[in-house]
């Protein structure tokens, strides 16, 4: 069943991910480009997703802002994942009062709501994407330090790790040699499963219009330029950006969701007897 899920998650990222990349080139039209004349046209051969209220293509534009969206989102869970590991590894690895400095730091930056972290941060910056990337990327890095250092104290304990240690191996030689690889399989599952919160916060951030400029084409600033064309009867300029949205969270989750149960063996306690 997990591998059927994969599959099928799988073969819809690839479907737009194709989308997201063929389209914007295949089209030849210029998404930024507006046309007031044909401002909110809906549905029909000539606009798949009719257009917006500037006139733009709405079939090409959503393309253009789900490769957008899921290059910050992608930008942002390899960041999150790096900081998480290299925290988690550091507090595993060092133990005593390193660790309960580190995890108590933790702890304090996973208690402040992360939406408004992420405001605070960009409002310093508004429209950089440097600034979108690390303001999500900071704020969601504390669950894979946890999961790292948990990793970390376990691998701590096993006879190959204490006799490189007793054979005087430095720690940076255990680390790449035996904690490195071990941890690799989390840390992957770690970026899959941070893409969708990844996308709904950048989606979020702009859709409030503190994330990218209103003409950089992203899944939040499209649902964004909806509310004013929703209230005229412009359905198509919220369903399509949505549903491609939920379409594409809802498959990475599944994806990732699936790749863990694939990965990571169950514990004992969840094995049934």
């Amino acid at each position: 069943m997990d591998r059927r899920r994969l599959v099928i998650a799988g073969t819809v990222l690839a479907a737009l991910a194709l989308y997201a990349i063929l389209v914007p080139w295949l089209s030849g039209v210029d998404d930024r480009v507006t046309d007031f004349a044909a401002a909110r046209q809906g549905p029909s051969m000539s606009h798949w997703f009719g257009t917006d209220s500037a006139g733009r293509d709405l079939f090409v534009r959503s393309a253009a802002a789900i490769r957008t969206s899921l290059l910050i989102a992608a930008a942002c869970a390899l960041l999150a994942t790096v900081i998480g590991a290299a925290v988690g590894t550091i507090a595993g690895l060092w133990g005593g009062w390193v660790d309960r400095i580190v995890m108590r730091s933790t702890d304090a930056i996973n208690a402040l709501p992360h939406l408004l972290l992420g405001i605070v941060i960009v409002a310093m910056f508004r429209g950089s994407l440097v600034a979108i990337v690390l303001s999500i990327a900071l704020t969601h890095w504390t669950q894979v330090a946890r999961i790292v250092r948990s990793e970390i104290l376990g691998l701590r304990g096993r006879p190959y790790v204490d006799a490189a240690i007793l054979a005087g191996a430095r720690r940076t030689h255990v680390v790449t040699t035996h904690m490195v690889p071990a941890i690799l399989p989390q840390a992957l599952i770690a970026v899959v499963l941070l893409l969708p919160h990844a996308i709904w916060h950048e989606s979020t951030l702009s859709f409030l219009g503190f994330g990218l400029p209103p003409h950089e084409p992203s899944l939040g600033t499209l649902l964004s330029e909806a509310r004013s064309s929703l209230l005229l009867g412009g359905w198509w300029t919220l369903v399509f950006p949505a549903g491609i949205l939920v379409l594409a969270t809802v498959s990475v989750a599944v994806a990732g969701s699936s790749l863990r149960a694939a990965i990571v063996p169950p514990k004992p306690s969840e094995l049934r007897l």
